[in-house]
C-alpha cells in the first residue's frame, strides 16, 4: 500500500528531478533587494545559493510586513515563568529593533564583524539578533547556562567585539546569575574584546569593570546621530554562526546565510508545519538553540505570525502552569516542543494537561530526538483525544531547519509512531553502510544527503578543513549526518540514534532510540537513557537509567517486570547489565541526552567538560548532578 499521497508525492518528484527550479520557485516566495545570477553553484564540497541575489532577513521579518499594512499585528509575545507578560507590534519591533542597530553603529560594529549574546530568551535579545544581521554584522548566540569554559571558548572562536548579557536568567523559581559566567570567561579570551554590555534586571548590584562594562540604556544612547538602516545582504554572506548543540567535546561553529537559509526555513514553515500569518506560534526552545534562531525569531516573523517566547522552567510554578498560559491565554494554534517535553509533562501524571482547554490548537510538532511511541500515545491520544495531530518530525543544527517530517502544510500522510516519516521534498537522501554501499529497505546504515539543499550550513567559521573532513569525507560525496536510521517498505524513515552510540551485542547492533522505546512501554517509566558498556564476552551490553513516573516506586519487582518488558519488545539480544533508577537524566536543553555522562557514571570516570544539563545553569551544577546520579544509583544497588 502507498502512503504517499499523490499531492506530496508530486512536490517529491519536482524536487527530485529539477532541484534548481524547484528551489528557485520557493525563493520567489519572498521579497529580494536584487534577483540572482544563478540559483545553485557546487564545487564540492563548497557550495552556493542565489550567487548575486541580495536579500536580508531582518529586514523580510520586519519591515516587508510594516510596509504591506501588517504593522499593528502583534509580533512578539513574550512570558515567563514568574508570569510577567509583554506584547510587541511589528511596527514597534521595527522601531526598537532600528534603535538597537543604530547603537551598534554607534558602538563601530560594521558589516561582517561578530558579536556574542549570552543572553535568555528575552524580548531585548530577539530585537539584539534582528539589529545585527539587519547591518550585516554577525551574531553568536551562545545559550545562557552554558559554563564559563564554554563560553570562553565560542567568545574566543567567533573574534566577537562585542559581548551582550543580562545579570540575570529566571529557571525554576531561581534568579541564576550570568554576568559572573561573563566575567570569568572574558578572562581567558586572548582576541580583544571591546564592550561587554549588560541588561540589568534584578535587584542584586554587580560588578562592573569600568571601561569594559555598560549598561544596556548608555549602551541604547549610542544611537544618537546613527541611522538604523538595513543593508542589502548578498545571499551567501552569513547572517550568524552557531555551536552544534551536540554533545562532543569541541564544538562546530556552522554559518548560516541571508539567502539559502532564509529561503529553506521559510519554506519549510509553510510545508511542515502549515505556518501561515494568522497563526500564533509557540517554540518551547531557547535561542540559544537553532530551533530558537529559526522558529522563534527568523521564520514565525517572515511569515508574519504572532511568535511566543517563553524563559523559564516549562513546569514551574507547577506542571501545566506557562502551558495553559500560551494555550488558552494566548490562543496558540501550534507549538513546536521537544520529546523531553512532552515526557517531563507524562512524569506529572494526566491530570495536569487534561484541565487545559486545547480548542484553539490545531497542531503540535516535536523535534531534538525520536519522539519515541509511548510518548507520542499519550499526547495524541489520552491528552489530546485525537483530535489534534502530534507530529514527530527531524533537523540539525547544520541543517538550519527541517528535513525529515510529515508534510503538514502540504498535505498530512498516515501517522507512524516512532517514524519521522518522510524526507521533506527538495531534500535528497539516502541510507548507507560505512563504506558507502547503499542499504536495502529495512537495513540499519548511516543516514546521508546527497545533495546540498539552500539550509544546510555551506561552511564552519574558521574552520574550513574540518568541514570537508567531518561531512563530506566520512562517506565521500555525500553529507554524513552522523545518525544511524533505516527507511521501510513505506518510504518512512526511522532513526536509531547517533551513528557513534549504536551498541554491538554480540554481532548484533542495536539503536539506544530502540532500548529506551523498549523501556517506555512500561507504565511506570517516564524516560530512560542507554548506552553500551564494555563486555569481555558479548563486546558491550546495555546499561540503563531509569527516570519513574511521580507516584512510582524503584523495587526489584519492578526492575524485573522492566527487564522482562525490553526482552519481550526487542528479544534475547537485548542483553541488559545493568539497570539503574534515577531522578534526572542529564541532557542538553535542547533535549540530547548527554550519554557522555551516562557513560562516565557507568565507567566511573569523570565526565570531561560538561556544558550545560537539564535543570542545571552551570558546569558545577552539572557535575553536582553527576554526583548525584552515582550516589543513587549507590544506593539502589540492593535493588
Amino acid at each position: 500500500m502507498n502512503l504517499i499521497s499523490p499531492t506530496v508525492n508530486r512536490w517529491i518528484q519536482e524536487g527530485k528531478e529539477n532541484p534548481e527550479a524547484f528551489w528557485e520557485k520557493a525563493a520567489k516566495e519572498l521579497h529580494w533587494f536584487k534577483t540572482w545570477e544563478s540559483v545553485f553553484e557546487w564545487n564540492y564540497p563548497a557550495f552556493r545559493w542565489f550567487s548575486g541575489g541580495q536579500t536580508n532577513l531582518a529586514y523580510n521579518a520586519l519591515d516587508f510586513h510594516v510596509k504591506r499594512g501588517w504593522g499593528g499585528h502583534t509580533a512578539l509575545v513574550y512570558i515567563n515563568e514568574r508570569g510577567e507578560r509583554r506584547l510587541f507590534t511589528y511596527a514597534h519591533m521595527l522601531y526598537e529593533v532600528k534603535r538597537i542597530a543604530a547603537a551598534l553603529r554607534g558602538m563601530g560594529i560594521k558589516k561582517g564583524d561578530r558579536l556574542t549574546i549570552y543572553m535568555p530568551t528575552c524580548p531585548e535579545a530577539i530585537m539584539l539578533m534582528l539589529a545585527t544581521v539587519r547591518i550585516g554584522a554577525i551574531h553568536s548566540v551562545v545559550f545562557a547556562g552554558f559554563g564559563e569554559n564554554a563560553l570562553g571558548d565560542r567568545i574566543q572562536a567567533s573574534g566577537s567585539k562585542l559581548v551582550f548579557t543580562t545579570d540575570i536568567t529566571y529557571r525554576k523559581g531561581r534568579d541564576v546569575r550570568l554576568k559572573e559566567i561573563v566575567d570569568g570567561a572574558l578572562k581567558n579570551v586572548k582576541n580583544e574584546v571591546e564592550h561587554l554590555i549588560l541588561l540589568k534586571r534584578g535587584a542584586e548590584e554587580v560588578n562592573i569593570e569600568a571601561g569594559r562594562d555598560i549598561m544596556w540604556d548608555d549602551f541604547l544612547q549610542r544611537s544618537k546621530g546613527q541611522n538604523g538602516d538595513c543593508v542589502p545582504m548578498e545571499s551567501n554572506e552569513p547572517a550568524f554562526i552557531l555551536a552544534t548543540s551536540g554533545t562532543t567535546a569541541k564544538p562546530k561553529l556552522a554559518i548560516h546565510t541571508h539567502g539559502g537559509y532564509q529561503v529553506h526555513i521559510a519554506s519549510m514553515a509553510r510545508w511542515c508545519f502549515g505556518l501561515k500569518p494568522t497563526d500564533v506560534w509557540w517554540a518551547t526552545s531557547d535561542i540559544g538553540w537553532i530551533v530558537g534562531h529559526s522558529y522563534i525569531v527568523y521564520a514565525p516573523l517572515i511569515t508574519g505570525c504572532t511568535t511566543l517566547a517563553f524563559e523559564g522552567a516549562l513546569d514551574h510554578p507547577h506542571a501545566e502552569a506557562n502551558w495553559r498560559i500560551a494555550i488558552e491565554e494566548f490562543a496558540v494554534s501550534g507549538v513546536f516542543t521537544s520529546p523531553t517535553a512532552v515526557r517531563l509533562l507524562m512524569r506529572y501524571g494526566d491530570e495536569p494537561l487534561k484541565r487545559v482547554n486545547h480548542d484553539q490548537l490545531e497542531r503540535i510538532f516535536c523535534a531534538g530526538e525520536v519522539l519515541n511511541a509511548p510518548a507520542w500515545d499519550w499526547l495524541q491520544n489520552k491528552m489530546l483525544g485525537n483530535k489534534i495531530p502530534v507530529i514527530d518530525h527531524m533537523w540539525q543544527t547544520e541543517t538550519g531547519g527541517p528535513v525529515f517530517g510529515n508534510p503538514y502544510g502540504i498535505g498530512m500522510l498516515p501517522t507512524k509512531a516512532g517514524s519521522a516519516t518522510i524526507p521533506l521534498p527538495g531534500i535528497d537522501v539516502a541510507v548507507m553502510t560505512p563504506e558507502g554501499e547503499p542499504c536495502a529497505p529495512g537495513e540499519k546504515g548511516i543516514m546521508v544527503i546527497k545533495r546540498p539543499f539552500p539550509g544546510l550550513t555551506p561552511a564552519l567559521w574558521g574552520e574550513p578543513e574540518r568541514y570537508g573532513k567531518d561531512y563530506w569525507e566520512k562517506i565521500p560525496n555525500v553529507y554524513y549526518t552522523g545518525d544511524s536510521a533505516h527507511i521501510d517498505e513505506d518510504g518512512y524513515v526511522w532513526f536509531a540514534g547517533r551513528a557513534d552510540e549504536i551498541i554491538k551485542i554480540a554481532g548484533h547492533r542495536i539503536g539506544t532510540i530502540e532500548v529506551e522505546t523498549a523501556f517506555l512501554k512500561h507504565p511506570a517509566v517516564a524516560e530512560s537513557g542507554v548506552i553500551g558498556r564494555p563486555d569481555e564476552i558479548r563486546g558491550e551490553v546495555i546499561s540503563a537509567f531509569v527516570l519513574l513516573k511521580n507516584g512510582q516506586t524503584a523495587s526489584a519487582e519492578l526492575k524485573k517486570e522492566l527487564l522482562d518488558t525490553v526482552r519481550h519488545e526487542l528479544g534475547p539480544i537485548a542483553v541488559i547489565g545493568e539497570l539503574n533508577f534515577v531522578s534526572m537524566l542529564p541532557k542538553t536543553r535542547s533535549g540530547k541526552i548527554m550519554r557522555r555522562v551516562l557513560k562516565a557514571v557507568t565507567l566511573d570516570k569523570d565526565p570531561g567538560d560538561i556544558t550545560t544539563i537539564e535543570d542545571e545553569g552551570s558546569v558545577t551544577e552539572a557535575r553536582e548532578a553527576w554526583a548525584q546520579m552515582k550516589s543513587e544509583i549507590e544506593a539502589g544497588k540492593e535493588l
